[in-house]
This record gives C-alpha cells, structure tokens and sequence, in this order.
C-alpha cells in the first residue's frame, strides 16, 4: 500500500510538473466524442509479398487512396522516372529488400509496436479542436517511414501523416546517418522522440489552420508563429510548454528570465519592424542560437516572444474566439491591445 500510494504521489508531482505553466481554464472536454483512426501504412508497406508485389502494391495503393499516391509519386518517388529509371515495381522492391531500410523498420517496430499512448494524446487533443473549433471534424493519421525524408505533414480535406523514422528516440544514431545533414543536427534530433510525437503530428493541422503570415516584418512573423504555438498549446495542455517550444527546460528558463532583454534587442537593433529576411531568420526558424544574444540563448526567440504576446492579448480579450484569433491580420494592432510588458 506505501509502495502504490508513493507511485501516486509521484504520478501526480509529475503531472503537475508538466502543467505548471498551464493555464488554469482548460475546459472540460469529456462529454466531446472524438474518434481517432490510425493507419500504419510501414506494416502493410514491409508486409507485402515480394514475389507477388504487383497485386499487393496495386491493392495498397488502392486501400491508402490520396496518401498512397502522395507516398510513391512525392516522398519515395518510385513513380518518377528520374529517380526511378527502372520503374516503380523495381524500385519499390529494392527499397523494401534494401538491408539498411529493414533495419530501420525493424527498429521503428521495436519502438512502435503499438500506438495506444499516442490514440489517448490525440484523442483528448482532438476533443480540443471540436471544442475550440465547432464544426470541424477530428483528422485521421497515417504513419509511414521513408528513410528520413519528411517528417509530418497534412493532406487532403483534414488529413495527416507523420514519418515515425522521425521518433526514434535520443538513443538512435541520426548524427552518424549524414553528418553533413542539418536536418541530423543535435538541437534538432534531440526532439526525435516519443514525448514529442503527439505535437509534430498537430503542428501540420495548426500551421494549416493559421496559413501564411500576414507580413514579412519580424513583427508579422512573431505573432503569427505565436499564434499558432498558442494554438498547440491549448490542443495539447497535457504537454508541457518545453515540448510545444522544442526547447529544453533550460532554454524556456532562460527565455523566461531575459524576457525584458529579448524585447530590448529586438528593439535596439531595429528587429521587430525589419524584414530582412537573414537579419530575422534564426529568430523565427530552427536554429541553434539567436544572433545577437548570448550563447545560451536558442533559436526562434522570437517566436517564444510572439507567444507572450498572443497570450496577454486573449488574457485581455476572452471572449475571443481561436478562429477570430486567426483572422486577426494586423500584428501591430494585436501588440498594442495586448499591452505586452516583457517580465523584468
């Protein structure tokens, strides 16, 4: 009884770690219904007979619909006759029978043999987005690997689909793949995990949601990029806000406590109303750093400041909706009636 009691307690200390950034009005979403559809399409992909991959590549493609097309005309590219000189049964096969490919579908088995965690995450989440947004219909998922080509996307009417080669945990090799590779760098890799799968499954749907920034100021930029982590944040309140910021707990400390000396910059070098593109990139890209500022600093600091914004500005305007949120074009206005004060 002490040993269960003691996993309770620690249970509960670290649910309330995670959520003690979070805001205290996260609706009650339980009597939402939400269904969650996952397709693994690698499982039926690597399960195909060789010998008679005809018929099951016409029947996969036949099951799988738009994103089968999407896979093998765009990601895999075995309907392109400049990849694939030798043709797409040719070239399907060889993939599939590539050793270094099993290998790595192997392992996405051993890591993913089932998706029950991630059916729970986005079934709340989910719940969320017919909450805050009436109407609209939860997505179905597709998983696939394709030897680190994308990681997620969305497709389709309300569709998305996420490469789980892109979640293999901090263990996996990924800097030995390609050094060269920026995708492989370890402020990125260290993200290629499962407590980070549920957010890059709904970054898509968010990013989809918001469409193009308004303006190509950094100002435009920043409460765009806010609005949409935002967004996440309340589709996903049982993550915690490092895993919504990619950042570690250090970085989002560190954030927190320059927040004055962020805005100072920005204001200093005449950042927030520039738009030139190389003087703001890293501040709303990936990137390991954010010029200018300490080394501690890490990249997208604009974006986390954007956030800041967003949410004093909803602080003030609760009534707003999240689809009023996003019509709302004008950055400049959305400072201003957010009376956004950076933390001393």
């Amino acid at each position: 009884m002490n040993r269960l009691l003691f996993f309770a307690v620690f249970i509960a200390l670290v649910v309330q770690s995670c959520q003690c950034n979070k805001s205290n009005d996260i609706p009650d979403v339980s009597h939402i219904p939400a269904e969650v559809k996952i397709r693994r399409f690698e499982k039926d992909l690597f399960q195909l007979d060789t010998s008679q991959l005809a018929a099951g590549l016409e029947k996969l493609e036949k099951d799988y619909g738009e994103f089968g097309s999407i896979f093998f005309g765009q990601i895999l590219g075995s309907k392109d006759s400049l990849i694939a000189p030798e043709g797409h049964l040719a070239f399907v096969k060889g993939f599939l029978t590539h050793p270094a490919v099993r290998k790595l579908y192997d392992t996405t088995e051993i890591v993913y043999p089932n998706l029950d965690f991630l059916e729970e995450q986005l079934g709340q989440s989910f719940r969320f987005l017919k909450y805050y947004f009436p109407g609209m219909q939860e997505p179905d998922l597709t998983t696939f690997i394709s030897e680190y080509t994308v990681a997620s996307f969305i497709y389709g009417d309300n569709s998305l689909a996420v490469g789980l080669d892109f979640f293999l945990g901090a263990d996996y090799p990924y800097g030995n793949l390609n050094p060269g590779n920026p995708n492989f760098s370890q402020y990125l890799t260290r993200t290629y995990n499962k407590d980070h799968l549920a957010a890059k499954v709904l970054m898509p749907l968010v990013a989809d949601l918001c469409g193009p920034p308004p303006g190509e100021r950094l100002l435009d930029y920043m409460v765009h990029n806010g609005k949409k982590l935002y967004i996440l944040d309340h589709l996903a309140p049982f993550l915690p806000d490092s895993v919504i910021m990619e950042y570690t707990p250090a970085q989002l400390a560190w954030c927190a406590d320059n927040e004055l000396d962020i805005w100072a910059h920005f204001l200093r070098e005449d950042l927030l109303y520039s738009s030139n593109w190389q003087d703001i990139r890293k501040l709303v890209e990936y990137s390991p750093s954010s010029p200018g500022m300490p080394p501690e600093a890490p990249g997208r600091t604009a974006n986390w400041m954007g956030w800041q914004i967003v949410r004093e500005y909803m602080k003030r305007h609760p009534a707003t909706t999240f689809q009023q949120l996003i019509d709302l074009k004008d950055a400049q206005s959305i400072l201003d009636q957010s009376k956004y004060r950076p933390r001393r």
